[in-house]
């Protein structure tokens, strides 16, 4: 619940209506009113430069809807057949993100709703506008009320997680009757960042994966401890124990660092460190020694390896993922080509959009035109209530669509009562309208039987200012949220998805896409690829990601799924955006670097690579996971950094994102195994 975003949402509903009373023309502003309470759903607590761009987009696409569908009504099967079109591509905006999606939910509404009443293309053109301007009303007043600094809480949470990892670093080595370190502040971490597990903004991605980088550390700090403390109880301490002690106040300092670049959203300051470590990892050499020393000293080398590529991966990250302004760095043309990209890959029945798609527009096609055949009063509530209760998903459908019924009877109930119990003037229903508004926004989000009563009682307050008669609204509002609820309920009877089920195939068939398109990326190091076969596999493991976000926010949104799993999921889902984009920059210095023979090293690497994602889909769709048979991708870095004696600058580029894949991928197995061993995920 969030009172202050519903109160500027309430100010920018109302403030139209006050306004058009006051200049006597009431229905002028109710046009207005309407543009903002529908982009006022797209309002967020996102960081302020996102929010912005979704508001005047929502804005710019309400102002679009209206007009279309007041245009497009006075001809039946035009409307009919824009409104399966429109619902069409609404659904298909699953595929990109849940933000997305539901801006196309309130385009469809807009369309249908001005679909009822025709008007002449310069009424249209007026009413579009006015709900343009409604929308950018709404836009104002989230822009002036809302703090610039979206993510302060978790930045505090992370940097007090890194500040305490670092004094572990530092510290002599613990007791094993100790409890691990910073576990409470691990705890208030998870619990800071519990919120994020369903945002999906590039801010939202990178505090998770920060948090998985500091869980990481975390072991590999406890492993690298006990390992020393068993070296320094050896009658002569070898100098490596010395060493390890090098290493851990070495990674103190750099832990330090990281956690001030989080609290002040600043890059970290440039030093050595990084290199220390490695340098200081490199020199753990196993003498001839006993056999237990040097499977200790393999252990400490191992350990050391691993905190080094962690450390890496959080200094890479700790600033990009506090800076809102890091995601506009990218040109416009560039997320728009992202963009179509994402929807032509999901042009298929195997994506979970396409099929949501097809869905909705029948279901929309059949509400419409039965609405418009049998001559119902204010049919239009038949689509709305369709695309309102539709949802990718069995759970969300069925728990929405009886809420939605429950919600529509008990609203028009309590729209009936303060009907009677209300003076009958204009002053008295904005009154009404903007107390619903305010729970609509404020306890909406809460609980969905809430938003849907509240809403009802709204629309019946709204619609009655045109002069229609309370009751008559009631009663059309009653029997066509039945229509449509009915229909949307039966279009998912006679098609159900349980996601809980499929979200382990789907990370799954993710991993077999990722492995075709690293095996695509060696081939053209070897020039036995082409960039044709690179833009298919590009394409299928973009496509199998995105279905993959899709299916985790439907998991998320399923009765009985545990926020241990959710928050699991979302981990996984960071690693493999990490994964995606390191094979991305392999592949770009394909294109923008002079060709050189790939080192055997490399292919070893690459093969090893494959191995571990093959191994990870098998775990996945069944086989006992076990984390000995997983080849031992660092080990393989090492080998690969050590082989690279040419000086030639891919080979730099291909050690540092070798390393974030190494990285990202041993981290994702972590995650991999506790899903595994967690399944089927429901408390």
């Amino acid at each position: 619940m969030d009172p202050w975003l519903a109160l500027r949402n309430t100010a920018g509903v109302t403030l139209p209506l006050a306004a058009g009373a006051l200049l006597g023309s009431v229905t002028d502003g109710l046009v207005v009113s309407t543009g903002a309470l529908n982009v006022a759903f797209r309002d967020s607590s996102s960081p302020y430069p996102q929010r912005a761009r979704h508001l005047v987009a929502s804005s710019a696409i309400a102002g679009i809807s209206v007009f279309a569908g007041a245009i497009s009504g006075s001809n039946p099967v035009l409307s009919i057949a824009l409104a399966a079109l429109w619902a069409f591509a609404a659904g298909m905006l699953v595929a990109l993100s849940q933000p997305a999606a539901d801006l196309g939910v309130m385009s469809v509404v807009m369309l249908v709703v001005y679909g009822a009443n025709p008007m002449t293309p310069h009424n249209a053109a007026l009413v579009g506008v006015g709900a343009f301007l409604g929308g950018l009303l709404q836009t104002v007043l989230s822009v002036v009320l809302w703090p610039l600094r979206r993510y302060a809480p978790e930045r505090r949470a992370l940097g007090e997680l890194y500040r305490e990892l670092a004094r572990a670093a530092a510290a002599p080595p613990a007791s094993a009757t100790q409890p691990p370190p910073a576990t409470a502040q691990s705890l208030e971490a998870q619990t800071s960042l519990a919120t994020l597990d369903r945002d999906s903004s590039t801010e939202g991605q990178r505090c998770r994966f920060l948090l998985s980088q500091a869980e990481r550390v975390r072991l590999s700090l406890l492993a690298l401890g006990r390992v020393r403390a068993r070296l320094l109880r050896e009658s002569s301490p070898p100098a490596e124990a010395e060493l390890a002690g090098r290493f851990l106040s070495a990674c103190a300092e750099e832990l330090t660092v990281i956690a001030q670049a989080i609290q002040a959203g600043q890059p970290p300051e440039s030093s050595s460190r990084l290199g220390e470590l490695e340098n200081l990892a490199d020199q753990m050499h196993q003498p001839s020694a006993s056999m237990a020393v040097s499977a200790m000293l393999a252990d400490a080398r191992f350990q050391m390896d691993a905190l080094a590529g962690q450390l890496r991966s959080a200094a890479d990250v700790a600033a990009p993922a506090l800076a809102t302004p890091a995601p506009q760095v990218r040109h416009w043309r560039h997320r728009a080509t992202g963009t179509f990209a994402t929807l032509r890959a999901n042009l298929n029945l195997e994506s979970t959009a396409f099929r949501h798609a097809i869905r909705l527009a029948a279901s929309i096609l059949i509400g419409e035109s039965l609405g418009r055949m049998l001559g119902i009063t204010r049919s239009y509530w038949i689509p709305m209530t369709i695309v309102i209760v539709l949802k990718p998903d069995f759970a969300s459908t069925f728990s929405r669509g009886v809420l939605r019924l429950a919600g529509t009877f008990a609203g028009l109930v309590l729209a009936t009562g303060l009907f009677h119990a209300l003076p009958p003037t204009v002053s008295a229903q904005i009154a009404a309208i903007a107390a619903l508004m305010f729970v609509v926004r404020c306890l909406g989000p809460a609980h969905y039987g809430i938003l849907a009563a509240s809403v009802s009682a709204l629309v019946v307050f709204l619609v009655s200012l045109t002069g229609v008669s309370p009751k008559e609204v009631i009663a059309a509002r009653a029997v066509n949220t039945a229509i449509g609820g009915v229909i949307a309920l039966a279009a998912y009877w006679l098609w159900p998805t349980w996601e809980r089920g499929r979200v382990g195939e789907a990370l799954a068939f993710m991993l077999d896409a990722f492995r075709d398109y690293f095996r695509g990326i060696r081939d053209s190091y070897g020039h036995a690829g082409s960039a044709a076969s690179l833009d298919r596999v590009r394409i299928a493991g973009r496509r199998a990601r995105t279905n993959l976000e899709a299916s985790i926010a439907r998991v998320s949104s399923e009765p009985g799924v545990s926020p241990r799993t959710v928050a699991l999921l979302a981990a996984m889902l960071a690693s493999s955006h990490r994964l995606a984009q390191a094979m991305m920059s392999l592949e770009a210095a394909i294109f923008s670097s002079s060709p050189v023979p790939p080192r055997p090293a490399f292919l070893h690497f690459a093969d090893d690579f494959e191995r571990t994602l093959h191994q990870l889909a098998c775990f996945l769709r069944g086989s006992p996971a076990d984390a000995a048979a997983l080849p031992d991708l660092r080990e393989d870095h090492r080998q690969l950094v050590h082989a690279a004696h040419s000086g030639a600058e891919v080979y730099g580029l291909v050690n540092v994102e070798t390393d974030r894949i190494t990285n990202g991928v041993n981290t994702l197995s972590a995650d991999v195994i506790r899903w595994v061993g967690t399944r089927p995920g429901v408390s």
